[in-house]
């Protein structure tokens, strides 16, 4: 995995907390409240400018923009929720863009793992791989998928993005202190 500019141990040990908090709290509630991402992403490029400068700034506009364009237009498709798109752009704000393209691969496959632990557990594989199908043929076709497969849907199973998005930046997290690439 690749380091941002500049990226100290410090850095990311906000960016740590900050995903753990995000992660309790969607865990807890389905939530991750205004209250911590909205500042989040201002300590973010606090610390990235005071650390690098200009640079620093830049890498954290870059990250923060990035983690919010990519993840926009599953908000839109109501498959992502609001909180969990500005956690990836408080992250994104805290760690630049390339490493938030890590940490939001790993987080797509620790997302895939929790579903699917969630889709046997509750005995609902065919009507899930149903709703997969109808998911990518909206994406395709550009139109809003029927409401089956929406997050308004009180029947559908619900996997809490943050919690996923927390794990793996803790992992990457202790994998740069035991010195994993």
């Amino acid at each position: 995995m690749r380091i941002g500019v500049g990226l100290k141990a410090v850095v990311l040990g906000l960016a740590v907390a900050l995903a753990l908090i995000a992660g309790w709290t969607d865990w807890r509630s389905r939530r991750i409240p205004n209250w911590l991402t909205v500042p989040g992403f201002l300590i973010g490029v606090s610390v990235n400018v005071i650390a690098n400068g200009r640079a620093g700034l830049a890498a954290s506009l870059l990250g923060a923009g990035l983690g919010l364009l990519v993840l926009l237009p599953f908000v839109f498709l109501r498959s992502l929720g609001a909180g969990d798109w500005k956690l990836a752009g408080a992250l994104g704000a805290f760690v630049g863009w390339q490493v938030l393209v890590d940490l939001l691969m790993g987080s797509v496959f620790m997302a895939g793992i929790m579903a699917l632990g969630l889709v046997v557990y509750k005995g609902r594989f065919k009507e899930t791989l149903r709703n997969i199908g109808r998911l990518v043929l909206s994406m395709f076709t550009l139109r809003m998928p029927g409401a089956e497969v929406s997050l308004d849907n009180p029947q559908s199973l619900k996997v809490p993005y943050g919690v996923a998005l927390a794990l793996t930046t803790l992992l990457f997290g202790v994998g740069k202190i035991w010195g994993a690439r």
